[in-house]
């Protein structure tokens, strides 16, 4: 059984103050407490099969090996900060997923969100009432913001080690020093022994080593009209958010891409073919239309070289 997260904190401490007396080097201590966990959870019988959330895309879902790791930590990240809707908006719908399938015994329990002060200043905090919109319950999400990143991973790793969330999310901006391997690492062996995922979400953040499960990197796709009850299109609407998610750590040799598009009234995701063109409005040329074609038998004609005329040197 996991220990409460005071009783540790002071066992960690006193076992600090014990090798400094003994004249022992104190990372050696955290290197051991890493390697007994992971021994843990290496030994816990084979029969319990990994949990997994199916996204209900069989290309996806077979690119994850049947779906997002539900006792592990998987990253989201974006490499411009003004994405940082896009990457909020997919790990915002996958906490839908899990509030629906945990309506049944577990209901009461709430999504954590937990964000250092830096990505909570440049990518603002969640809205209620946007967050009702989008398939959540916001009576059953908390939200945290600790001053500190250090105390950002220690809310982390004690709200993942109590196994109270059906999922945590840790929102952090760029690639700061003090979170590096090692601490995802941590994450990751306590999201196993507790069996409850941790959600890892960078804005603006470029790529690294991480012990991240699966990595994927959210962009902003154009959202299409909104459809109408008779099929049609309402011209000027805007419909449901679509992303481009690119899966880019995984088992696969080669980064797997796919557009989805989230139905928050069904809480679940549908796949999107790419139109022909995936530009948004203000990318896209003001006279769209047909390009000329190329003029015919000149590519191979060289043109002729003219006279010449030699200039007299001005000094």
């Amino acid at each position: 059984m996991a220990q409460s997260a005071v009783a540790r904190e002071r066992l960690f401490a006193l076992r600090e103050t014990i090798a400094k007396l003994e004249g022992k080097p104190v990372p050696a201590l955290a290197a051991a407490e890493n390697q007994a966990l992971a021994d843990t959870v290496l030994d816990k019988p084979k029969s319990e099969d990994a949990l997994r959330l199916p996204l209900g895309i069989p290309a996806l879902d077979e690119a994850l090996d049947g779906g997002l790791p539900l006792d592990g930590l998987t990253e989201i990240r974006t490499t411009l900060l003004r994405n940082a809707g896009a990457s909020s908006g997919f790990v915002l719908a996958i906490a839908a997923m899990l509030q629906r399938q945990e309506e049944g015994a577990n209901a009461h329990l709430p999504i954590l969100w937990i964000a250092d002060t830096v990505a909570t200043m440049e990518a603002g905090r969640p809205y209620a009432v946007g967050l009702g919109d989008f398939g959540l319950k916001p009576r059953l999400f908390l939200h945290a913001a600790p001053k500190k990143l250090e105390d950002a991973l220690w809310l982390a790793e004690t709200a993942v080690e109590s196994g109270v969330f059906p999922a945590t999310i840790l929102e952090v901006r760029g690639n700061p020093r003090p979170f590096g391997l090692t601490e995802s690492r941590r994450l990751n062996l306590r999201a196993k022994a507790s069996r409850r995922p941790l959600f890892l979400l960078r804005q603006a953040a470029e790529e690294e080593a991480s012990s991240a499960i699966f990595r994927f990197l959210a962009e902003p796709a154009p959202s299409a009209a909104r459809p109408l009850p008779d099929g049609s299109m309402l011209g000027g609407s805007i419909g449901n958010p679509i992303f481009r998610i690119t899966l880019e750590k995984s088992r696969n040799p080669a980064p797997f891409s796919i557009l989805l598009e989230w139905n928050p009234h069904d809480r679940r995701f549908f796949p999107v073919r790419p139109s022909a063109n995936t530009r948004f409005p203000g990318e896209r040329s003001a006279h769209s239309g047909a390009a000329f074609s190329a003029s015919a038998d000149r590519s191979h004609i060289q043109e002729e070289v003219g006279s010449r005329l030699a200039f007299a040197q001005s000094s």
